[in-house]
């Protein structure tokens, strides 16, 4: 059964499969405003805040801030424009670069980071929810898992949707939380912190990076719908432009809260913003807008994790459709895990949890670096779709070279890398920044490049469009 382009059905028919030409549908536009709404949320905003939090100062922090999501935005977007040319989900293109099964090792650790996102959103979210409804966080965040599963099932066109709903409420409260902190806050005294180091400076250009580098695994999951003509450069800028003005406005404002907090933003960051705007309706407002933002990014994991475990399991099964009922069992198990781990972890556990899944970025950078590579410089848009699925195919079921660069990028990075888990013994050297993630995009991508264009696979020419 397939999807019409003109049928009106929120309920996706399609998973992991090739898109065909004529059930292609979508708007740019789309693309921007999901990406707007699903950064218009208060994780951003703490991880905004963060920059001031760690010994930032207001002013370099902002500059900062806006740099690493113009590089990290470029990374997330490149890997968006690719949706449209080749009608596939982010992940199953790896079985170029890494084989057929062999795709398999960067999966599962894909699919746990985001696992851990939703979870710790999840929290936030029940938060927001709990004050809402006046009732437990608990609760809140059952209710919230519920709605993650209804939109998550339903599929691409639902997400849209509320990416295009998220967006508009989105830039309604960011807007009253600015005017507020212009009228409570002496903005102009506190861009006057202007105490530059390059160790701020660098943290909070690695913040907003990692932030958007960490979409690199699904955000053409959300493109692929695009009809084939679609301008790789519009998409590029569509998806880019959203991203990085949401991400931006969200972690200046954590920025100006946490500056004016004076240390009692930490531990109570969803009390502080939505205090930020007062109390009675107004507070009910925010609370609801704080869980609704939260909807739109939760949907991306969740569904992001969905195809991830689909394309995981059909690399060693051959298959590459997935039924209306593997889909809901493979949902429900995901949103059931994120949820459990986040009703135990709603204490301190959870903290110890982030440190994980931040630390997992470090595995998934050199992946970004190798696909981008082989995409734009040596496979290029030329994919044997049906090769896809056979681990006997063109692309083998393990591709030695890919996965050889994938290693040493993830083991390079490690002396540079500053997590609670593990701290190199070069950042003492840089002041205790991170810039593992500069490390891991480029040595792998300049690696990948001098390896694999010897040894590359002659491209399939033209692409061929056949459904396997």
């Amino acid at each position: 059964m397939s999807e019409s382009a003109s049928s009106p059905s929120l309920i996706e028919r399609r998973s992991i499969d090739y898109i065909p030409p004529h059930e292609r549908h979508g708007r740019l536009y789309s693309q921007f405003t999901l990406w707007l709404g699903a950064n218009l949320q208060i994780t951003a905003i703490v991880t905004g805040a963060l920059a001031v939090v760690l010994g930032g100062d207001v002013f370099w922090s902002l500059w900062g801030l806006l740099l690493g999501q113009l590089l990290g935005g470029a990374v997330m977007a490149l890997h968006a424009a690719q949706g449209p040319r080749l009608g596939l989900p982010q992940m199953i293109s790896s079985r170029v670069q890494f084989g057929v099964q062999g795709a398999a090792v960067p999966l599962v650790l894909v699919c746990l980071m985001y696992l851990g996102f939703t979870a710790t959103g999840t929290v936030l979210s029940g938060q927001a929810l709990g004050q809402l409804f006046k009732v437990s966080d608990s609760l809140g965040i059952l209710i919230f898992a519920a709605v993650i599963v209804l939109v998550t099932v339903l599929g691409y066109r639902a997400i849209h949707l509320l990416g295009r709903l998220a967006s508009v409420l989105g830039v309604i409260a960011f807007c009253y939380l600015f005017s507020r902190v212009l009228s409570v806050g002496d903005v102009p005294a506190l861009l006057q912190n202007r105490h530059f180091s390059w160790s701020g400076f660098l943290l909070a250009v690695s913040l907003a990076a990692s932030w958007q580098i960490a979409y690199g695994p699904y955000v053409a999951d959300y493109s692929r719908y695009l009809p084939a003509r679609t301008s790789p450069i519009k998409t590029f800028l569509a998806v880019g432009a959203g991203s990085v003005l949401g991400a931006q406005t969200a972690m200046v404002l954590g920025v100006f809260a946490a500056a004016m907090a004076n240390g009692k933003f930490v531990g109570h960051e969803v009390a502080f913003i939505v205090g930020l705007g007062g109390s009675g309706a107004m507070a009910a407002l925010l609370y609801f807008s704080i869980a609704f933002g939260k909807v739109t990014i939760s949907t991306l994991n969740s569904y992001g994790s969905f195809m991830c475990i689909a394309t995981l399991i059909s690399g060693f099964r051959g298959e590459l459709r997935v039924s209306p009922r593997q889909r809901l069992l493979f949902v429900l198990v995901i949103v059931g895990t994120a949820t459990l781990i986040a009703l135990l972890g709603q204490g301190a556990f959870l903290l110890a949890f982030k440190s994980f899944i931040l630390f997992l970025l470090t595995f998934f950078t050199p992946w970004s670096a190798i696909n981008l590579v082989d995409y734009y410089c040596i496979t290029r848009d030329r994919y044997d779709l049906a090769a896809l699925a056979d681990p006997d195919g063109r692309y083998g079921r393990w591709n030695r070279t890919g996965l050889a660069v994938y290693v040493i990028g993830v083991l390079i990075q490690l002396p540079f890398l500053s997590t609670k888990l593990y701290t190199g013994p070069l950042v003492a050297h840089l002041s205790g920044v991170d810039i593992s993630w500069v490390i891991g995009l480029l040595v792998p991508a300049l690696l990948y490049w001098l390896l694999a264009r010897r040894h590359a696979v002659a491209p399939a020419s033209p692409m061929r469009e056949d459904t396997p």
